[in-house]
């Protein structure tokens, strides 16, 4: 008598489940590349009002934490900061993109940033099955801090004035002693960008300059700066999937990098130049774009700096 599994037909997998199953296979060199390395993500733009994708960012996040990379989160908030400002009647204006920051408005920046935004981050890694825990930069004094002194050139007189913006700072340096001792343990740091002054005085830091300040101090192999475009475009307007130094200096020269895209290069210029490997633009509204960014040969933004095969450590693992 034959057996009745003998006449089962065995069932082929689908082309989702196959396709599902390449992209592990080769996620893997790269998992074994990154393994014990620190990157640093720069979190903001829309997607962060976007529930979905802030769910879809933290489950991202956890799992860079559990194959045993070590991702530190830096965070923006701007319309955040400027409903809140709305609702409270404080008066705020912007000056070459930068936000006015008088002694009032430093004072909502703090609450927002430090407090609602940053808390509803680390709830939702938690929700992701992570842990995380909200600093900001006065916290263990992460971040020290100066006045950011900007000048401006007044096109009819050519008489160059200095530029009061408050209490807007730049990072002067970043003490990594609380994130040194994060990164031994299951906890994720998420890190509001205040700054703290030599007398105490809190300062309202760019998102993106307080990342790649971070990313600078704690050498770290990635800064992916999450934004509202695709990356870096050529004047034909297509996205440019990697750029060394001195190509990028080129497209400012040539007027192709402007505008506001101009600061975000810069910052990874600097943190290149400071010993990060690479620094990243990309758009942080595409569905787990970060893990196609980091785990697959093609990515999804713009990387600056010199990209590294990671099958050439596998081979060289093998002798």
């Amino acid at each position: 008598m034959s057996d009745k599994s003998d006449n089962v037909i065995p069932l082929r997998p689908t082309d989702a489940v196959l396709g599902k199953a390449r992209t592990l296979a080769e996620a893997l060199p790269y998992m074994r590349r990154y393994s014990g390395r620190t990157m640093v993500i720069k979190y903001g733009g829309h997607a962060m009002g976007d529930e979905a994708l802030a769910e879809s960012f933290a489950r991202d996040v956890v799992l860079l934490k559990q194959v045993g990379i070590n991702p530190v989160v830096v965070h923006g908030g701007g319309p955040q900061i400027g409903k809140m400002l709305e609702r409270l009647a404080v008066k705020s204006e912007f000056i070459d993109g930068l936000r006015v920051t008088d002694k009032a408005t430093v004072d909502v920046v703090e609450m927002v940033l430090a407090g609602s935004i940053n808390k509803q981050i680390v709830q939702f890694i938690y929700n992701a099955g992570g842990k995380a825990v909200g600093l900001s930069g006065k916290d263990g004094n992460l971040i020290s801090a100066r006045k950011l002194r900007r000048s401006q050139r007044d096109p009819d007189s050519n008489i160059e004035k200095i530029l009061d913006l408050g209490f807007v700072g730049e990072p002067t340096a970043i003490n990594t002693h609380v994130l040194d001792v994060l990164e031994e343990s299951d906890i994720i740091p998420v890190i509001a960008p205040i700054g703290v002054g030599r007398h105490g005085e809190t300062f309202n830091i760019n998102a993106d300059t307080a990342a790649g300040a971070v990313a600078a101090a704690l050498k770290a192999s990635r800064l992916y700066l999450l934004t509202d475009v695709a990356g870096v475009l050529d004047k034909e307007k297509r996205l440019q999937p990697e750029l060394k130094p001195e190509q990028v200096r080129a497209l400012i020269a040539d007027g192709t990098i402007s505008g506001g895209m101009i600061p975000k290069v810069e910052t990874c210029l600097n943190a290149v130049e400071q010993g990060v490997d690479a620094a990243v633009i990309m758009d942080g509204r595409v569905p787990h774009g970060l893990l196609l960014e980091i785990f697959t040969e093609h990515g999804v933004g713009t990387l600056i700096g010199e990209a590294t095969d990671p099958h050439a450590e596998d081979d060289e693992d093998d002798y």
